[in-house]
């Protein structure tokens, strides 16, 4: 077997260059760095790995807590988290908390326990206990990062799109259809971002002269049966919407079932939106205009923010926001007079 000593004397330097090589190479010259690394590769050198994280209690997994894994919306920011992670030496463990908090936190002790490095989170709830209105993020705490949700309470770095901007041009757009009874189902009342996507609706309607109307937005789970089990509700009232937002896309298929089992001709008789652009979206019927996120994007960000983390660079500890794009379908038509 080769050894570090082999790749040192091919190399011509110290073996404390090589071991630093392999693990900071940002750290070394990169005429050095060059000449270690086609050492290493002409020599066949395998570094110990496992030796070398527990020695330096480094495990190179980062830990994803993911809300509701059977969610297709979470696919496309995993696969973006891992393609960085890889790159960069660095495996993901995922943790499908199913919003449970006891879950979230026997998930992030494998950090405190050493056995993950990091945390991303996708969810909205934060596996710490922590000061609202601290200006700085308690030293203890592992390396942390939030993706897609946010919480406004501490500076958690976070990558996330503008989603008061994003519900606003959504429901802009039904507006310049001529629609002016939207209804809106929006996800968890707790949820940072359903707050945002609920002032977004109010504020779209509010300023093209309509009185926002309480019992026409409702609120859900994400879930495909909680978008079918609010829209038949919206539909039970006296005065039936001509539109209905869906704070993401799995609520807005459901609602679009339980239009056609009231017998509505989608789009003619009710327009619907949705949020997110999940692959499936564009293969609805009919197809479904939404909000896209750039998901992959912000899994690739989101991984970056902890490597920053990781390698002892400054995160920001604010809002890293990513653009929104509005994508129109078949499932939104001119409001039928």
């Amino acid at each position: 077997m080769v050894t570090i000593k082999e790749v040192a004397r091919l190399a011509g330097v110290s073996t404390a260059t090589v071991s630093r090589t392999l693990a900071a190479p940002d750290k070394v010259a990169k005429v050095t760095r060059e000449r270690v690394m086609r050492a290493v590769r002409d020599s066949g050198y395998v570094p110990n790995t496992l030796g070398r994280n527990f020695r330096q209690r480094r495990s190179n997994l980062v830990l994803v807590l993911v809300p509701d894994i059977s969610n297709p919306f979470f696919s496309s920011i995993i696969r973006g988290i891992e393609r960085v992670a890889g790159e960069q030496g660095y495996r993901i463990l995922l943790g499908d908390t199913q919003y449970n908090a006891s879950r979230q936190r026997d998930y992030s002790e494998l950090v405190t326990q050493r056995q993950a490095d990091g945390i991303i989170c996708l969810g909205m709830d934060i596996p710490f206990s922590y000061r609202k209105g601290r200006k700085s993020i308690d030293p203890a705490w592992p390396p942390f990062v939030m993706a897609c949700e946010y919480d406004g309470q501490i500076p958690v770095p976070t990558v996330c799109i503008d989603n008061e901007a994003a519900a606003l041009a959504a429901v802009g757009e039904l507006i310049a259809l001529g629609h002016r009874n939207i209804a809106f189902i929006n996800g968890p009342e707790a949820s940072p971002i359903c707050r945002d996507r609920l002032a977004g609706y109010r504020r779209a309607l509010t300023e093209a002269g309509i009185t926002p109307r309480q019992p026409w937005w409702r609120h859900g789970d994400f879930s495909l049966a909680s978008g079918h089990r609010e829209m038949r509700r919206l539909l039970a009232q006296k005065q039936r919407p001509s539109a209905v937002f869906c704070a993401n896309d799995e609520m807005a298929m459901g609602a679009m079932r339980a239009a056609r089992e009231a017998g509505l001709d989608l789009p003619g008789e009710l327009s619907v939106m949705g949020f997110d652009d999940i692959d499936v979206a564009a293969y609805a019927w009919p197809s479904l205009s939404t909000v896209r996120q750039p998901r992959d994007a912000i899994g690739v960000q989101a991984m970056r923010l902890m490597l920053d983390l990781l390698q002892g660079r400054t995160a920001p500890q604010e809002r890293v926001i990513l653009p929104h794009e509005i994508v129109l379908r078949e499932s939104t038509v001119s409001v039928q007079r």
